[in-house]
């Protein structure tokens, strides 16, 4: 029988469901039902329309587009019930969080754990409401499984730092307001000599060159520092301390990038059993024709919804355990490999059709699908390549030390 605290906390819980699908009701555009636009955030700016702006700012005056974040900086406040309270109700109507970004997937989680706060002020209630767009500087042309050897310098100037260096893959980084980066104030020390700074990426000596991938796209940068000025209040945590920050943000990129920004991009677009029925028929009862390729598609579909499930119970792990633990490489690894799998399968399904670069002769799903394929190819190797992860899998989580 449950005891009257339980009764209590079950009738607020319900007392905010009748909330958020009241707020919802009134709010959610049902021009937008099913039409998720959420990853636009990591890609580049598009023409909103007049619903998606209105959505936008609705759920950024609200601050649920960070439920959890503190509403003290523009956060949503909600404990951990009524944030699946709140995505269960989204997901009833078909309603979908427009706020994203590396802002949110990254530094603000970071900020929130290590920015002072005059910073948290500055910067959490930009995030929240989708106002400025981050960046993120860290690999350089030297410097990128071994992150530890960038040089881009910020050589201190009694109240101001003088940034000289380059980055390399700067995601959206044409695009960005602000970028958080590594960089080096102590050329004496590898690790203990690098501190995290925050850059305007409209200041004077701030240059961007974007870089074309085979998929036709161009969402990374070269960014170019020279004798750009940073405030010394835009240092974050103390001098030397950015490899421990650093290395905490990547935990969040990799939590987000396994879940949910990744899983929305890894599991958009038609189902494969209706893709392979589609472009390979199906036999009398219906099924996919070819047994080999329903198997495959069967499988895959399993490992998928498995991994969704592992995903859902390391979330809730994680705010538990105040963040994401290294077990977020596991999930990076296999999220790759899952979304490596599916595009592989899409191809093979669809055949000739399957490989479209431009022409009349393809559908757009055709040409969008062979441009999924090749980014696929990607996602082993940012936040963090499969290498790297099986390291820290190995040391973090097996306890395997390196043997000389």
């Amino acid at each position: 029988m449950a005891t009257a605290p339980e009764l209590d906390a079950k009738s607020a819980l319900d007392d905010f469901r009748a909330e958020a699908r009241a707020w919802l009701a009134a709010n959610f555009p049902a021009s937008l039902k099913g039409k998720d636009n959420s990853l636009s955030a990591l890609e580049g700016p598009h023409d909103a329309t007049e619903d998606e702006t209105a959505w936008t700012r609705a759920m950024g005056e609200k601050g649920w587009g960070v439920p959890s974040w503190p509403a003290a900086y523009g956060g949503g406040g909600l404990d951990r019930q009524q944030v699946r309270v709140l995505q269960e109700e989204m997901g009833r109507i078909g309603a979908w969080n427009p706020i994203g970004g590396m802002g949110v997937m990254m530094f603000g989680p970071t900020l929130l754990e290590y920015g002072s706060e005059e910073q948290k002020l500055e910067h959490i209630p930009s995030i929240a409401k989708s106002e400025v767009r981050w960046c993120q500087g860290y690999s350089e042309p030297g410097a990128g499984s071994d992150l530890a050897s960038l040089q881009t310098f910020a050589e201190d100037m009694v109240d101001h730092y003088i940034v000289n260096g380059q980055k390399t893959w700067t995601s959206g980084g044409q695009w960005a307001d602000k970028c958080f980066a590594l960089v080096r104030t102590d050329k004496s020390q590898k690790h203990a000599g690098i501190s995290f700074l925050l850059i305007d990426m409209t200041a004077p000596g701030v240059e961007v060159k974007p870089i074309r991938m085979i998929s036709g796209q161009s969402p990374f940068c070269e960014t170019f520092f020279t004798n750009v000025k940073v405030p010394k209040g835009n240092l974050v945590g103390q001098e030397g301390q950015g490899w421990a920050i650093g290395t905490r943000l990547l935990q969040h990129e990799r939590n987000s990038l396994s879940g949910g920004s990744g899983a929305a991009r890894m599991f958009a677009g038609k189902a494969l059993g209706q893709l392979a029925k589609e472009y390979r028929g199906a036999n009398d009862d219906g099924k996919v024709s070819d047994s080999d390729l329903r198997m495959r598609i069967v499988k895959h579909e399993m490992d998928q919804r498995a991994f969704m499930l592992t995903l859902r119970r390391a979330a809730m792990e994680a705010k538990s355990n105040q963040g994401p633990s290294a077990a977020t490489s596991i999930m990076k690894n296999v999220g790759a490999r899952l979304t490596q799998d599916r595009a592989e399968l899409s191809v093979e399904i669809m055949g000739m059709a399957g490989l479209g670069w431009e022409g009349e002769g393809f559908s757009e799903t055709e040409l969008t699908q062979t441009r999924t394929w090749l980014w696929g190819k990607a996602v082993s190797i940012y936040g963090g390549s499969t290498e790297i992860q099986n390291n820290v899998i190995a040391k973090r989580i097996l306890g395997m030390l390196d043997h000389q």
